[in-house]
């Protein structure tokens, strides 16, 4: 076992090395679903900057993940997703390919299967009323002038992803456009019998109730042309977008905020060649990926977060911490600190920036899991200007501090975004308006304390260790809100109990190890498929992957480090999986989607987590298992 651990470390290594550039940064593709795509080849419709690109090739992409039932999927093997779907039969009729084309008659048999275009997701129903295809009386009406409310209430009570998001929507609700796009289409074949000219929006309970009697209001005031202070909320929502947009272009380093925004100013009657949506439609182009045949778009980028956990793998599997490569990295590493303040401020007027974010630029949006993964990386090597790395890490450990939420844990990007009444907007479809602390983010500033050594005020800590007490799950087991999902939250809560718990917690690790240890598959490795968020009956339940039986070694082996007792049998069985399915190349090969943008709803599949997490579990089973 030792040799082939040994051989299979050396070569991840080498791969992983291989790909770093010239900068210092790692930095992989981060994949979601086909929607991401057609919702970028309409907005270039809508410009009219289609032609500029090769978006031809979007059309071959887009067939080559059609499904044989027909759909498209969120995640592999899902069985297809409706608005995902819509979606991707719309961009390819706006290529020109015409409806009676076998694919999209394959199509469409999937979607009217499913209730067709009236039973789809609000932000799918919005784009298609951007061209006609759906009538802007079953959008939700949001008026601009909730931009002057004092302190922006309800703004910043969303997550930081649905504030940037709909913001510059405020301005597109308004206007209501319908843009003439080059073909002209209708998708009226998408409509089952009696829907086409009724639109509404969905209704779940007594309290969506409430929002679609608020919304019939809006749009009569809107109809009559009596919204108060129209013109002053739009300016406001205009001055937003604008301060918001980051040098490279981009608007919170994420798609959705991009389209938006760029839509915004679309309705403004922005010109296609004014520098603020040049900038705009460079910082799309940067998260494209183009071959020979196809063209794609990331929903994000995720240079620091890649680099940050290369560096961790590599010196935790015995590369020196003063290697050239790595102290190249932590060096660029500390230039993307964020010094800037950003939204956070709003909620936490007390706290002083020190953060870092998840793309290479984006100072309105540092977060604590990037943040802590930083600093435990740069906790990894020895840079020459070795003040400056730990003014860095402390920096970065007082703002984490003073983001910490009232109930003890942490959120991803702000502090007590937990309003769960936004969830229940018609308008907040996804169920993802906010942001609370999470069990996951939380484990990851407590481990970034215990493996650097760095010190918060001990009631903070014992105040996220109850936090994490309370959360876990009767079988033992902990939820993972950024990756798939039970596998992913229960190993980083073991692995910051290992280290900051005190002795009273061990029966906690010991039950969330042996929920490991029960859930693992006969071939050795582990895996959960993304429906286990949608029924907990599929928790820890699915095809073995590389990167989630990593994540089951690295919670086991923190756990057999916090309490001593050692589930060998299972950890041996994983580590022979890692190095029986490693590649002669030094990679290993996934399908999945381990990674979660929106449970139920938009996952992410991070095309360096098979490697890195790897890597980093054999690193951390050489070093316990022949200490």
């Amino acid at each position: 076992m030792g040799t082939a651990v040994k051989k299979t470390i050396a070569a991840s290594q080498t791969f992983l090395l291989s790909q770093q550039y010239p900068e210092g940064y790692w930095w992989a593709e981060l994949e979601s679903n086909v929607s991401i795509t057609a919702e970028a080849l309409l907005l270039h419709k809508i410009w009219g900057t289609d032609k500029g690109r090769n978006l031809d090739k979007v059309g071959t992409y887009l067939r080559q993940q059609q499904r044989d039932h027909g759909g498209w999927e969120l995640f592999y093997g899902d069985g297809g997703e409706l608005s995902a779907s819509i979606e991707a039969y719309m961009a390819l009729r706006l290529l020109g390919v015409p409806a009676t084309d076998p694919a999209l008659t394959k199509a469409r048999s999937f979607i009217l299967d499913r209730g067709g275009i009236a039973k789809s997701r609000v932000f799918t129903k919005l784009h298609l009323a951007l061209i006609g295809c759906y009538s802007w009386r079953g959008i939700p009406s949001i008026p601009a002038w909730i931009m002057l409310l004092p302190d922006s209430y309800p703004i910043y009570e969303m997550s930081s992803w649905a504030r940037g998001s709909t913001v510059p929507l405020l301005v597109v609700f308004d206007k209501k456009p319908v843009f003439a796009v080059d073909p002209l289409i209708s998708l009226d074949e998408l409509y089952t019998p009696g829907t086409r000219h009724n639109p509404e929006l969905p209704s779940a309970n007594d309290w969506t109730d409430i929002f679609l009697y608020l919304d019939s209001a809006f749009k009569v005031a809107e109809d009559l042309n009596l919204v108060p202070f129209r013109d002053e909320g739009l300016t406001a929502a205009e001055q937003w977008v604008l301060e918001r947009q980051e040098v490279t272009g981009d608007w919170g380093g994420i798609i959705p905020a991009m389209l938006n925004s760029m839509l915004c100013l679309r309705c403004l009657n922005y010109s296609v060649d004014d520098p603020v949506i040049e900038r705009g439609f460079q910082a799309l182009d940067n998260f494209a990926i183009e071959t020979d045949t196809t063209y794609r778009m990331q929903p994000c980028i995720s240079p620091v977060w890649d680099t940050a956990w290369v560096m961790r793998a590599c010196v935790e599997s015995g590369m020196e911490p003063t290697d050239p490569r790595l102290v190249q990295a932590g060096e660029w590493l500390l230039q993307k600190q964020i010094l800037d303040y950003g939204d956070w401020l709003v909620k936490n007027p007390q706290g002083q920036p020190g953060g870092w974010a998840f793309e290479f630029d984006n100072r309105f949006y540092p977060d604590l899991d990037d943040t802590a993964v930083v600093v435990m990386a740069l906790n990894r090597v020895e840079i020459p200007k070795d003040n400056l790395r730990r003014q860095a890490m402390k920096r970065a450990v007082d703002w984490c501090a003073s983001m910490q939420c009232e109930p003890g844990g942490w959120g991803a990007f702000d502090i007590n975004n937990d309003q769960e009444w936004l969830n229940w907007l018609p308008y907040g479809d996804l169920k993802a308006m906010i942001d609370p602390n999470t069990e996951d983010v939380t484990a990851r500033v407590l481990e970034m304390l215990g493996e650097t050594g760095l010190t918060m005020d001990r009631r903070r800590v014992d105040r996220a260790l109850a936090y994490l007490q309370g959360t876990q799950c009767e079988d033992g087991s902990w939820f993972g809100r950024w990756g798939v999902n039970y596998i992913y939250g229960t190993s980083g809560v073991l692995s910051a109990l290992a280290l900051v718990a005190p002795p009273e917690f061990r029966p906690a690790l010991e039950r969330g190890a042996n929920w490991l240890a029960g859930c693992q598959n006969a071939d050795g490795g582990w895996g959960e498929t993304c429906l286990s968020y949608n029924d907990p009956i599929h928790k820890g339940q699915g095809d073995s992957t590389a990167s989630q039986t990593a994540w089951a070694l690295i919670g086991l082996l923190a756990a057999g480090q916090g309490t001593g007792k050692w589930a060998w049998d299972a950890i041996d069985r994983g580590v022979s999986y890692l190095t029986q399915t490693q590649l002669a190349d030094g990679r290993w090969h996934e399908d999945f989607f381990t990674g979660t943008g929106f449970p139920c709803h938009f996952y992410l599949k991070y095309h360096y987590y098979q490697h890195y997490f790897p890597l980093l579990a054999l690193g951390r089973y050489q070093n316990c298992r022949w200490a």
